[in-house]
């Protein structure tokens, strides 16, 4: 359990730092003012300055977060700094007043570089552990008792090379030819502990609907392949690109589902959620917990560039308005549009604790409990 919610406390705050990271990475690239990069949040506990830049250490160890210079108090396009001397104004380094195209650049940083960290932890993992991927045997997995199969002498891990000189690579290949031989005497050729031989054997006509022919179950065999390192980079980034699509989808049906038909969201985990599921990750290895790492990164990249008040995507939204139509959105609508968008985040939040809670007290589980 404690490991569990160090593990789980760690993840959160590589995750968000990421995030913030990028947004403080391209702000000062573009030499907007960064007031103060934070690890974990309020209350502070320790800082330090360097340069313009307040570097702290909060309390709450998770997460992080970036202060930009003129980032929401912009509502009469100046932004009021105090210095030894009297107050100036100040708007050259302020982010509301940059082209367009920079403050575009700065909100969608954050989502870039969880995407960048998913991709280099999957190219690792390609690389270092490798992927599964099905092979090209035919193994035999259960034998049913009095079968044709337990009769020829089938046993559990057998190899089927091939039927009457047929030679099978997958699993429905073998179904349909003994489908077309049934009540027939078929040679089977199966590799056993190394050593190939022969066995004959007749696929019954009638037989139990849960059984088959021969009684046998199969399945395709399932081997680990590791790709150089040269190519782990783009292969991590088109599986990267395929989990997004498979996130966004999914996210696009639980919406539909809620707004047209008020079904509940099934799977959908909050705080209590993951930290479940970091456990269930965690107790398989730490590769199992760096592609859990992977996975969440993912969804953070995707659920923050929806145009949603309060979230990068928000922000960008809004970003986009001014470019459409050029001229600013009012400053005290889009500060009270993110003010109710975070408020509904917090909500959801809320709710969705709250169900977790209920299931983790009854003892439904999130998923089926991982193998």
């Amino acid at each position: 359990m404690f490991l569990t919610v160090i593990v789980f406390i760690a993840i959160l705050s590589v995750l968000v730092l990421v995030h913030e990271f990028g947004h403080f990475l391209v702000a000062k690239k573009l030499k907007i003012k960064v007031e103060e990069f934070g690890f974990g949040l309020p209350p502070r506990a320790l800082s330090i300055k360097r340069g313009e830049t307040v570097y702290s250490i909060n309390w709450l160890p998770i997460g992080g977060f970036v202060r930009l210079y003129g980032e929401d108090e912009a509502g009469s396009g100046t932004v009021k700094v105090k210095t030894k001397k009297p107050v100036i104004t100040d708007t050259s380094r302020a982010f509301f007043a940059r082209p367009v195209w920079q403050r575009a650049a700065v909100s969608i940083a954050g989502v870039a570089m969880n995407f960048l960290l998913a991709v280099v932890i999957i190219s690792y993992l390609f690389s270092a552990v490798g992927v599964p991927v099905l092979g090209d045997k035919v193994v035999v997995s259960n034998i049913v008792k009095n079968s044709p199969a337990a009769v020829a002498g089938l046993k559990n891990g057998d190899v089927i090379l091939s039927i009457n000189n047929t030679k099978i690579k997958e699993p429905n290949q073998l179904i349909l030819l003994t489908k077309k031989h049934l009540g027939e005497k078929l040679t089977l050729e199966i590799n056993r502990e190394g050593k190939n031989e022969k066995v004959s054997i007749t696929p019954r006509k009638t037989y139990p609907s849960d059984e088959g022919p021969m009684g046998v179950t199969i399945s395709q065999d399932i081997k680990t392949v590791k790709y150089p390192w040269y190519q782990a980079p783009f292969l991590g980034t088109k599986e990267a690109l395929y989990e997004s699509w498979l996130i966004a989808s999914g996210i696009a049906t639980v919406l539909y589902q809620l707004v047209f038909f008020g079904v509940s969201p099934q799977g959908v985990a909050g705080p209590v959620g993951i930290a479940e599921l970091t456990g269930q990750f965690v107790q398989i290895g730490p590769y199992a917990v760096l592609s859990f790492v992977s996975l969440l990164s993912l969804n953070l990249a995707i659920l923050n560039i929806l145009p949603f008040p309060a979230l990068d995507g928000g922000r960008l939204l809004f970003i986009v308005i001014e470019a459409v139509f050029r001229r600013k959105v009012n400053q005290k609508f889009e500060s009270y549009a993110h003010a109710v968008g975070m408020a509904i985040l917090l909500s959801l939040i809320a709710l969705i604790t709250v169900h977790d809670l209920i299931r983790l007290f009854t003892g439904q589980p999130l998923l089926p409990k991982i193998q």
